[in-house]
C-alpha cells in the first residue's frame, strides 16, 4: 500500500511540472484566435453594451468567415465530454488560481475595446436549427447542408477570399482541452459540487442521442432504396396483371382445344358410322356385280373355248412337232402363254393329267390344274353344267321379283345372295316362320336364307324356321374328350449341358386317338375346339435363382414365335427336397396347332445332367380336356397389369388378351374381375409370380382366394395356400370349377403377412395370367367339397383315403357317397357318362420326407381300378408353419364311376390337416 501511494505522489509531481508550461501558452493562443476573429471599425464597442453595425468577411453574420474544420467530429466530441463532464478543478485549488491568472490577461483583438466585441466575434457553434432550411435539406446534418451565399460586404473590414482562406485554425483551444482531459488531476470539480467550469468550454457539434442522424451517404442510399422498392412493387403488380391475362388466355385456349377435340371425336364417330353403312351397301352391290359379271364372263369364256378349242389343239400339236415357239395369243383381253420354248416343254391349254368326274381343267392357274366343279349354293339356280374345260355356272334367284309380296305389301324387299331381306321386320317375327317354306332365318346375317338341298343324301336335321338343314347320316357328335400322357426330361446332349434358355420336355402318350397326334415329344391337334390343359410336375433341383415350367402353343424351344400360355416358377430350395407344382391353361385350338412343355432357367448356372432330378409318378402327369364348339363353351385369357404392390391384400387388375365370345365373357368395369352373361360352370386358373422379402413370409405364407360376386355380395368359392420364401422368386396358383349365374362376376385376392414385403409382377411368358373356360349349364355341372372334420388322418399315414364333406349345391351328375353306400364320405360317384376334371388343394403340417397325393379310380361298374393322377411334394420348408400339395387331372367317366383321394407319408408323420382355408376339391363334369 505504501508503495502504491508513493508512486501516485510521484506521478502527480511530474504532471504539475508540465502543467505550468501549458497554462502559460493558453492566454497567447486565446489572444491570437480572438484577434483573428474580428478586425476593423465595425466590431463591437468596448464602452457600450450595444453592438455596432459590422460588415465584412470577418463579421459574425457572414458564413465565409467560418474557418474549415481541422479535426474529426468524434475526437472533438470525446474531448469536450472529457473536459466538461469529468475534470473540473476545485475552486480553492492552485489549479483554479492558475486558471484565473491565465484568463485575466486576455488580450482583445485590434479594433475591439472590450470583451463583448471579442465574444461577438467568436465563431458561432453549429446548431440543428432548421429555420433556414427547406424540404429534404432539413433532414441533413448542418455540416453537409448547402451553403448560403455570402452577403455583400462593404467597408474596410471586408477582406478578400484569399485572406479568408489563409486564416489560421481557430480550434487550438479544443486541442488544449483535449490535452487537459488526459490528466484528471488538472480538472475542476463539477458544477454539482460547487466548482467553477473550466475556462475553455468545449462542446460537440452533434449531440448523441435524439439528434444523431446517419451520414449523408447512408441517407441518400436509404432514399434511393425506398424509391427503388416502390418501382419494384409497381413492376411486380404490372407483371401479375400480365400473368393473369396470360392465364385467362391459356384457359380460353384450352377450352377451345377441348371443344375442338370433342368435335373431332364426334366427326370421327359419325364418319365410322357412315363407313359401316357404306361398307354394307358396297358389299351388297359388289356381290350383285360379281355375280352378274362372273356369269357373263363365264358365258363368254364358255362360248369362246367351245368355238376355238379344236383350232387351238391342232395349233398346239403342230407347234410341238415343229419345235418353234408361238409366243402369245390374245384370249379374253388377256395375254397368256400357250406354248413354251423348245428346250422347256410344257403342256399347252391342258392339265398334266385327265380330270376326273365332277372336275374341270382350270386354265386360269399357272400351270392349269384340275378343280372340283362348283355346286350351286342354296338360293341359286343352274345355268350351265360342268364340263372338262369349264366350271358349272349358277345364277342367284331374285326372290323379290319372283314373289312380289313375299315380305308383305307395306314392307320393302331387298334381294341378297342366296336369300332376301325384309326391311323393318323384327327378329321375333322372322323366327316365327316369316321367311316362308324352303327358307330359314339366319340370325348372323339377319336375313332369310334358302335351306340347303342335300341332293339325295340323307338328311340328319330338317330345315326349320331358324336353323338350316343338316345333310349326312346321323352320327354321334362328341362334345368332350380327354387324353393323358407322361412327361420326362430328355437326355442331356453333353455331360455339361446347360438348360439356359430352356429345354423341351418330352410328352409320351400311350393312347392313340383321332383328336391329336403325339410325335417328337409334342402334341399336334387334329380338330378345332377348346382345350383345358393340366400338368403335374415334381422336381428336385440345385439351380440358382429359380426354374420355370410352362406351356407354349405353336412353337418349341428352338423355334421362335409361338404363344406362351402359362408358367409357374419353382423357387431355389434351401435344402435338397422335391417340389411339386401344377400348371394349367385353357385355350382355343385349330387343326395343326402344336403344344409343347418347356423348362427354363434364368441363367446358365443350371446343369441338366447334375442339377435336375425329376420324380417319376405312377400316373399320367399331363392331361387335357377337349370341348367341341357345339357345347357353346367360351375361352378367355387375361394378363395381370405390371404394377408393384407392397400390400398385405392385393387384388389383381386384368388386361384381356383373347376371348372367343366377348358377349358371354367380359371384364368388369374396374378390370378386377370377369363377368358372365349367362349361367354356366367356369373352369379357371390364376397364376401369379411374386418376389417376397421378410421372415414372416416364410412363417405364414400366402393365400390366393377366389370370390363369386352375386348381387353386390362376394362369397368365397375356393382358396389355395403357398408356403412363403425370403428373398426368392416364386408363384402362387389356384385352379378350380365354380357355378355362376347370369350377371355374376369372378374376382380374386392374394393375402400376405403384414411384415412381408411382396412385389407382384409378370411378363409375356405367362407367369402372371388368368385363364378360364365357361361351359353352359345345359352340358356341364360342378361340385365342391372340403376335408371332413371327423376322421382326419394323422401320425404314420400310409396310403390312407381322405374323407370329405360336400359344400355348396348338389349336382345331378356327380355326388359324394352318402352314409350306407360303398365308400361313404370318401367316394365321388358319377351318375352319367361324360368327361371330368378334378382340382385338389391340400394344406397340412407334416414331417415327411415325401408326401404323395393320389387320385384313385375305384373298381366295379366304373371300370378298372388304378391311379388317375398323382402329385409329390418334399419336406416342409424350414421356418414355415404350413405346407401345401395338390393335383389336377382330366379323365373320362361312365355311369357309376367312383374316384377317391389317398394320402401317403414316406419316412415321417402327418401332424395336422386343415379342413378350411386352403383345403378343397372341385369337380367339373361335361357331357360327351
Amino acid at each position: 500500500m505504501q508503495t502504491e501511494r508513493d508512486l501516485s505522489v510521484a506521478k502527480r509531481k511530474k504532471m504539475f511540472l508540465v502543467t505550468p508550461a501549458l497554462l502559460l501558452l493558453l492566454p497567447w493562443i486565446s489572444v491570437q484566435a480572438v484577434a483573428e476573429i474580428c478586425r476593423g471599425t465595425h466590431c463591437f464597442g468596448a464602452d457600450t453594451g450595444d453592438p455596432r453595425p459590422c460588415t465584412g468577411a470577418r463579421c459574425p453574420g457572414s458564413r465565409s468567415s467560418r474557418p474549415p474544420r481541422q479535426h474529426e467530429p468524434t475526437t472533438h466530441g470525446r474531448a469536450a465530454h472529457t473536459v466538461s463532464g469529468q475534470h473540473h478543478a476545485h475552486p480553492g485549488s492552485p489549479l483554479a488560481a492558475a486558471a484565473a491568472r491565465m484568463r485575466a490577461p486576455e488580450v482583445l483583438p485590434a479594433g475591439c475595446p472590450d470583451a463583448e466585441c471579442a465574444a461577438a466575434g467568436k465563431q458561432p457553434q453549429p446548431s440543428n436549427d432548421t429555420r433556414d432550411c427547406r424540404g429534404i435539406e432539413c433532414r441533413l446534418p448542418p455540416r453537409i447542408r448547402p451553403r448560403v451565399r455570402a452577403r455583400s460586404c462593404v467597408g474596410e473590414g471586408c477582406g478578400s477570399e484569399e485572406s479568408a482562406s489563409q486564416l489560421p485554425p481557430v480550434h487550438l483551444s479544443d486541442r488544449a482541452a483535449q490535452f487537459l482531459g488526459d490528466f484528471p488531476e488538472l480538472g475542476y470539480p463539477s458544477s454539482e459540487l460547487g466548482g467553477a467550469p473550466l475556462g475553455v468550454q468545449l462542446t460537440c457539434d452533434i449531440t448523441p442521442g435524439e439528434n444523431e442522424v446517419p451520414s449523408e451517404d447512408a441517407l441518400i442510399l436509404h432514399l434511393q432504396l425506398a424509391k427503388g422498392q416502390e418501382k419494384l412493387v409497381e413492376a411486380l403488380r404490372a407483371q401479375q396483371m400480365v400473368i393473369r391475362d396470360l392465364q385467362q388466355k391459356l384457359a380460353d385456349q384450352q377450352e377451345a382445344l377441348l371443344s375442338q377435340q370433342r368435335e373431332i371425336l364426334d366427326q370421327q364417330r359419325r364418319m365410322y358410322e357412315q363407313m359401316d353403312v357404306v361398307k354394307a351397301q358396297y358389299g351388297l352391290l359388289s356381290d350383285t356385280v360379281k355375280q352378274v359379271s362372273f356369269q357373263g364372263l363365264q358365258g363368254e369364256l364358255q362360248s369362246y373355248f367351245e368355238s376355238h378349242l379344236a383350232g387351238l389343239q391342232s395349233q398346239a400339236r403342230s407347234h410341238l412337232q415343229k419345235s418353234y415357239a408361238v409366243h402369245k395369243m390374245d384370249m379374253d383381253s388377256k395375254a397368256m402363254d400357250v406354248v413354251g420354248e423348245a428346250h422347256f416343254p410344257q403342256p399347252l391349254l391342258a392339265c398334266p393329267s385327265a380330270c376326273g368326274r365332277e372336275e374341270f381343267c382350270d386354265f386360269q392357274r399357272d400351270p392349269p390344274q384340275c378343280e372340283k366343279c362348283t355346286m350351286c349354293p342354296p338360293g341359286f339356280f343352274l345355268i350351265s353344267q360342268c364340263s372338262p374345260t369349264a366350271d358349272r355356272m349358277c345364277q342367284d334367284r331374285d326372290e323379290c321379283l319372283e314373289v312380289p309380296n313375299i315380305c308383305g305389301e307395306r314392307v320393302k324387299c331387298l334381294n341378297t345372295p342366296g336369300g332376301f331381306r325384309c326391311l323393318g321386320v323384327s327378329e321375333r317375327e322372322a323366327v316365327m316362320g316369316f321367311c316362308g317354306p324352303d327358307y330359314f332365318y339366319n340370325q348372323e346375317l339377319q336375313e332369310c336364307q334358302a335351306c340347303t338341298d342335300c341332293n339325295g343324301e340323307p338328311v340328319s336335321a330338317p330345315c326349320a324356321a331358324a336353323t338350316d338343314s343338316v345333310c349326312g347320316r346321323p352320327s354321334q357328335v362328341r362334345l368332350s374328350r380327354s387324353w393323358g400322357a407322361s412327361v420326362g426330361v430328355p437326355p442331356a446332349s453333353s455331360p455339361g449341358g446347360h438348360i439356359f434358355p430352356g429345354l423341351q420336355l418330352s410328352i409320351r402318350g400311350k393312347e392313340k386317338v383321332d383328336l391329336l397326334s403325339n410325335e417328337a415329344g409334342q402334341v399336334t391337334f387334329l380338330q378345332h375346339g377348346l382345350v383345358w390343359l393340366d400338368h403335374n410336375f415334381a422336381i428336385k433341383h440345385s439351380c440358382r435363382n429359380f426354374l420355370q415350367v410352362g406351356m407354349r402353343l405353336n412353337g418349341s424351344q428352338e423355334e421362335e414365335g409361338g404363344r406362351d400360355l402359362s408358367g409357374v416358377r419353382i423357387e431355389q430350395p434351401d435344402g435338397k427336397y422335391y417340389q411339386g407344382v401344377s400348371v394349367s391353361s385353357g385355350v382355343e385350338v385349330e387343326p395343326d396347332h402344336t403344344l409343347a412343355l418347356l423348362l427354363r432357367s434364368p441363367n446358365q448356372h443350371c446343369n441338366q445332367s447334375k442339377d435336375l432330378h425329376l420324380y417319376e409318378v405312377a400316373a399320367p402327369s399331363v392331361s387335357l380336356l377337349w370341348l367341341s364348339h357345339d357345347t357353346g363353351a367360351v375361352a378367355m385369357t387375361a394378363q395381370m397389369s405390371l404394377l408393384t404392390h407392397y400390400q398385405t391384400s392385393y387384388r389383381p387388375t386384368f388386361r384381356m388378351t383373347s376371348v372367343s365370345d366377348p358377349y358371354m365373357v367380359a371384364l368388369t368395369h374396374d378390370s378386377r374381375g370377369v363377368r358372365f352373361t349367362e349361367s354356366g360352370v367356369v373352369k379357371f386358373v390364376l397364376q401369379q409370380a411374386l418376389y417376397s422379402m421378410g421372415h414372416s413370409c416364410i412363417r405364414e405364407g400366402f393365400s390366393l382366394i377366389a370370390y363369386v360376386n352375386r348381387n353386390g355380395t362376394g362369397q368365397e368359392a375356393l382358396q389355395a395356400f403357398k408356403a412363403g420364401v425370403n428373398y426368392r422368386d416364386t408363384s402362387v396358383t389356384l385352379s378350380g370349377a365354380v357355378g355362376v349365374a347370369g350377371g355374376d362376376a369372378l374376382t380374386f385376392e392374394i393375402t400376405s403377412p403384414s411384415q412381408c414385403n411382396t412385389r407382384y409382377f409378370g411378363d409375356s411368358s405367362g407367369i402372371s395370367v388368368l385363364s378360364l373356360i365357361w361351359v353352359p349349364s345345359a352340358v356341364s355341372s360342378a361340385l365342391s367339397a372340403t376335408v371332413s372334420r371327423a376322421g382326419l388322418p394323422s401320425g404314420a399315414v400310409r396310403n390312407k383315403p381322405l374323407s370329405f364333406q360336400q359344400i355348396g349345391a348338389d349336382s345331378p351328375q356327380v355326388g359324394l357317397a352318402r352314409a350306407g353306400e360303398p365308400g361313404s364320405r370318401r367316394n365321388f360317384v358319377f351318375r352319367e357318362e361324360g368327361t371330368a376334371n378334378v382340382a385338389l388343394n391340400l394344406k397340412l403340417i407334416h414331417s415327411c420326407n415325401i408326401v404323395k397325393v393320389t387320385l384313385q379310380r375305384a373298381g366295379g361298374q366304373g371300370g378298372q381300378a388304378g391311379p388317375v393322377a398323382q402329385q409329390v411334394s418334399g419336406a416342409m420348408p424350414e421356418g414355415s408353419e404350413w405346407a401345401s400339395v395338390g393335383l389336377r387331372a382330366s379323365f373320362p367317366v361312365q355311369n357309376g364311376t367312383a374316384v377317391y383321394v389317398t394320402l401317403d407319408c414316406v419316412r415321417g408323420r402327418v401332424n395336422q390337416i386343415t379342413h378350411e382355408g386352403g383345403t378343397n376339391i372341385s369337380i367339373l363334369w361335361v357331357a360327351v
